[in-house]
């Protein structure tokens, strides 16, 4: 039974890459949406998914150093699936970045594949 629910939240010190979403063992997750709240002014931000607990590599990133205006909001609706000990990455210019992740887990075993 998938559970729609908040997967993580940070607030990362600046520029210091940080786990937002580690899929726990034998589940999987669909994420719906991620959303960059900037609580002051004009920040870049990153966000990546490495596969397996991996070390972050180019190929990994969704978005990198996009622009996020002051006291402005981004929401990214995404239709990514997740496996196992896959991690959700951010990064920002500042420390006034909130990054929240958004979807639902489901137990891997229990999955058709088609």
């Amino acid at each position: 039974m998938e559970i729609k629910q908040i997967l993580g939240q940070a607030a990362p010190a600046a520029t210091t890459e940080t786990a937002l979403y580690v899929v726990p063992d034998s589940k999987g997750a669909v994420i719906s949406s991620i959303v960059v709240c900037n609580r002051s002014t004009s920040a870049t931000f990153r966000v990546s998914v490495s596969v397996y607990s991996g070390a972050t590599a180019n190929k990994d990133y969704l978005y990198y150093d996009l622009t996020i205006g002051a006291n402005d909001t981004f929401i990214a609706t995404i239709g990514i699936t997740l496996s196992n000990a896959d991690v959700i990455n951010v990064y920002a210019s500042s420390a006034n970045l909130s990054f929240n992740v958004f979807g639902a887990e489901f137990d891997q075993a229990n999955v058709n594949l088609l």
